[in-house]
C-alpha cells in the first residue's frame, strides 16, 4: 500500500493579483479557507522582503482564522527570524531570494550557507517549528541539511517542470535519487515549484516524496475553473499517480 501524499496550497499569488489594484480583494486568507474546505493538507505563504504578495497582516491572520498548518516560507534574515519565532507557524521553510527574481530561481545552497543558517534552524527548531530547507536535488545540499539538523528538505522541481523530452526523464531521475537519499538518510521529503496538472504525475508517483507544495498553477487555473475545483483536480492527478506507482 502506497504511503499518503499530502497537498499544500501556495496561496502567494492571490496575493499579487489582490496588491495589482491596492485593495482588500481577492483575499489570500479566502482563498486559504477555501483550499481546506477542497482538501488541501496544508497552506504556504511566502514573505518576502519587500512584501510583493503576502503581507504581514496576511500571516496575523493566516495564523488566526484558518485551521490548516501554515508553511511560511522565508528568507534566512534576522526580520524573519524574528517573525517567525513571534508567531511560531507549524513549518518554516527557508528558501533562496533575490530582489530581482520574478519567482525563486533555485534551490537554497545549504552547503555554501551551512555557517549562517546553523542559528536559524536552531532558533526555529527550539520554537517548535518545523524547519524545511528548499533545495536542488543534490546530495551534497541534503547532506549539509542532515548536518543542520533541519528534519524537513523540499526538492526545488522546476527543471524538471521547464524540461522536455529525455532532458526531463533525466530531471526526473535526479529528483527520484534525491527523494530515496533524503528518507535513507533521515530526512523528510517534499517537492515543489511550477508542477501542473501535465507534469505532476510522475513526481506524485515517487514513493520517498510525502508532500507537494504547488500555488501558482492552482492560482491560475482558478481563473477559469474555481480554487476549490484546480485543488480537488490537482489532488486527483497525485492519487492516481501515487496509486499505480
Amino acid at each position: 500500500m502506497s504511503r499518503p501524499l499530502r497537498l499544500g496550497v501556495n496561496i502567494d499569488h492571490v496575493a499579487t493579483v489582490r496588491n495589482a489594484r491596492g485593495g482588500p480583494h481577492p483575499d489570500p486568507v479566502r482563498a486559504a479557507r477555501l483550499a481546506a474546505e477542497a482538501g488541501a493538507d496544508g497552506i504556504t505563504a511566502h514573505l518576502r522582503e519587500d512584501r510583493r504578495h503576502i503581507r504581514d497582516g496576511d500571516i496575523d491572520r493566516l495564523m488566526a482564522e484558518v485551521a490548516l498548518p501554515l508553511n511560511l516560507e522565508m528568507a534566512a534574515t534576522e526580520e524573519m527570524l524574528a517573525i517567525a519565532l513571534r508567531h511560531r507557524p507549524h513549518a518554516a521553510c527557508l528558501v533562496p531570494e533575490k530582489r530581482t527574481e520574478v519567482t525563486t530561481e533555485g534551490g537554497l545552497d545549504v552547503a555554501g550557507q551551512y555557517k549562517h543558517l546553523v542559528r536559524h534552524v536552531e532558533e526555529l527548531g527550539a520554537a517548535g517549528v518545523r524547519v524545511s530547507l528548499f533545495i536542488d536535488p543534490e546530495a551534497a545540499q541534503l547532506d549539509a541539511a542532515k548536518a543542520l539538523g533541519a528534519p524537513v528538505v523540499e526538492l526545488h522541481t522546476g527543471a524538471y517542470c521547464e524540461a522536455r523530452g529525455e532532458e526531463q526523464r533525466r530531471e526526473l531521475e535526479r529528483l527520484a535519487r534525491a527523494a530515496a537519499y533524503a528518507e535513507a538518510i533521515g530526512l523528510e521529503c517534499h517537492a515543489g515549484h511550477g508542477l501542473s496538472y501535465s507534469d505532476v504525475g510522475p513526481v506524485a508517483a515517487i514513493p520517498t516524496i510525502v508532500e507537494l507544495n504547488i500555488g501558482h498553477f492552482l492560482v491560475g487555473e482558478a481563473v477559469f475553473v474555481g480554487l476549490g475545483n484546480a485543488i480537488a483536480r490537482m489532488r486527483s492527478a497525485m492519487k492516481a499517480a501515487r496509486a499505480q506507482a
